[in-house]
């Protein structure tokens, strides 16, 4: 087996099913003999679960560029501690929500300049960008009963904001077709896995 590693995303608006898919997939490698870490943006270790913990949890108002440079803060950390060290040594890496979650979420949900928040997410990357992202699409009415009735700040957002979010994804694969592949996440956990494979497979015979 080869020791290259790889970084793989996994993005999309709340109740998507990205988690499970991302966990599925990490069994999937580790019985194909690959080496793998899973990890998740943000609060991943140490620092991050904290961050994690104001970002979700926190009761008051968040100024947008607060939340945004929150994010941000994990997510240098993550990148610099985590990441980079484990893809270096022939890991692959699979992470729940990375740079184009900020482009979805603050960019276009929250309204903030896009073109800022690719910059900063250079910055705060050092430019490492992920080998691979699926990004799971599925309707917003699906997704919020799919979330349920608790939930956290960024889910509680309502239900135009998440409009926007799926819009964003969309856009971003768009964007980046080579990097980003979109995934039908309205149906059951099997199929949808199953579509996934067939990306994952095709990149992985490709490197």
């Amino acid at each position: 087996m080869s020791k290259k590693g790889y970084f793989i995303t996994f993005e999309g608006a709340d109740g998507c099913g990205k988690t499970t898919q991302s966990r599925l997939v990490q069994e999937y490698l580790d019985n194909k003999g690959y080496h793998t870490v899973w990890t998740r943006e943000p609060g991943s270790y140490g620092l991050g679960q904290k961050i994690r913990e104001l970002l979700l949890h926190y009761d008051g108002d968040v100024a947008p560029m607060c939340e945004t440079f929150l994010f941000l803060a994990d997510r240098a950390q993550h990148i610099e501690n985590f990441v980079k060290p484990a893809v270096l040594s022939g890991k692959v890496v699979i992470c729940d929500r990375h740079t184009d979650s900020t482009i979805a979420y603050q960019g276009y949900g929250r309204g903030e300049d896009i073109q800022q928040l690719e910059y900063l997410n250079n910055l705060a990357t050092g430019l490492t960008k992920p080998d691979l992202t699926f990004v799971f699409d599925v309707s917003t009415e699906v997704a919020q009963k799919r979330v349920g009735d608790e939930k956290d700040r960024m889910e509680s957002a309502g239900i135009e904001f998440h409009k926007k979010v799926r819009e964003g994804y969309l856009k971003i694969a768009q964007k980046f077709p080579n990097r980003v592949k979109v995934v039908d996440a309205n149906n059951d956990i099997e199929t949808v896995f199953a579509d996934t494979v067939k990306i994952l497979d095709d990149f992985l015979s490709n490197q």
